[in-house]
């Protein structure tokens, strides 16, 4: 089991390191092992009996580890899964049009959700190496599945999302901007 440091930890604002590539066997043991951990946690049986919160992805400072590294998975729906093990990730272009979710965005590094909206590019096309299929990826994502993509990639530069909350106005009303 994997132990995940909360947002009083250091780590989690420090800006990560680039992984060297090819991926030494260590790396792609512990991404993989993360991968495994947001599987495990979305199994309610599994993550009530191990005291586990159900999470959708999870960077490399979360567990400890100054790397550019995260893994993502979710269901989107009956026949489809969102799965990513990425390794040093960037944004390539974005979106003009921002999105946010309409119930806040949560982390499992943060134990007591923050309320407010959280801003993000609608569309990104990020370029990263998928450990999954073993080389380099191009990943055109637009609303939630780019959210996710940014929610993580945001911990790899030492941001949490509630530092992404207007603090004077939580529930600011953007234009040109689309509620998830």
């Amino acid at each position: 089991m994997l132990k995940i440091f909360d947002d009083k930890s250091k780590i989690l604002r420090e800006y990560c390191d680039e992984v060297p590539l090819p991926l030494s066997k260590k790396d792609e043991e512990v991404l993989l092992s993360m991968l495994h951990y947001l599987e495990k946690s979305q199994d309610d049986k599994y993550a009530e009996k191990h005291h586990i919160r159900s999470g959708v992805g999870l960077a490399a400072p979360q567990i400890g580890l100054k790397k550019r590294m995260y893994a993502i998975y979710y269901k989107k729906n009956e026949d489809e899964v969102i799965q990513y093990a990425l390794v040093n990730p960037k944004i390539l272009s974005n979106s003009t049009k921002m999105c946010a979710m309409k119930n806040g965005e949560g982390c499992l590094s943060v134990k007591e959700d923050k309320e407010g909206y959280v801003y993000r590019y609608y569309k990104i096309v990020l370029k990263a190496f998928d450990v999954l299929k073993n080389k380099e990826v191009q990943i055109t994502a637009y609303g939630y599945d780019a959210i996710v993509l940014q929610h993580e990639l945001d911990h790899l530069n030492g941001i949490l999302y509630y530092d992404r909350i207007n603090k004077q106005n939580p529930f600011e009303i953007r234009p040109n901007s689309e509620f998830i």
